[in-house]
């Protein structure tokens, strides 16, 4: 049952994967984005990783794709449609992801993968004191200057955001 929903989940993923970078209209784009970062989630329930997929369902799939989205909405290019790329790029890219393609599998399938017995395991308590302790070893830190990019990131989409509008309205002639 579990090989089942792992292989729709990496169907779902690839699908939505492709159509993320061959659709046209930007909120389109971000929209089939959502759907492979919730399905990425899904297989980090699947093998029970559900700290790590709970973060992936708060800051990717949530906070980013919300970003993205309200980055779209507030420079007003919500119906921007993507210009297609020339054949001849086309056809490098491919070769290129070919090529790509190959030097993966290559690794994967050369490398012996041994199973190890983990008797270790950590908890979602574990994770969250270690991320908020003070104390060597600690995270809270990192964990602040985190939220301090994600503030700046912000305003600077709204500075940028405005900024065109301000443009815009200056150098219309009265």
């Amino acid at each position: 049952m579990e090989r089942i929903i792992f292989y729709c989940l990496a169907a779902v993923i690839i699908a939505f994967g492709v159509a993320s970078v061959t659709s046209r209209k930007m909120l389109r784009s971000v929209i089939y984005l959502s759907f492979v970062l919730i399905s990425i989630a899904g297989i980090f329930f699947l093998v029970d990783y559900n700290f790590l997929a709970a973060i992936q369902l708060t800051v990717y799939a949530g906070g980013i794709v919300v970003l993205i989205i309200f980055s779209v909405l507030l420079v007003h290019h919500i119906e921007m449609e993507l210009e297609m790329a020339k054949a001849s790029k086309k056809i490098v890219t491919a070769i290129a992801c070919l090529i790509g393609l190959g030097v993966f599998l290559t690794a994967i399938y050369s490398y012996d993968f041994n199973v190890i017995n983990n008797s270790l395991t950590t908890t979602t308590a574990d994770i969250g004191t270690g991320l908020l302790s003070y104390e060597a070893g600690g995270f809270i830190l990192p964990f602040e200057v985190i939220s301090v990019l994600l503030l700046a990131s912000m305003i600077g989409a709204i500075v940028i955001a405005k900024g065109t509008k301000l443009t815009e309205k200056n150098n219309q002639p009265e």
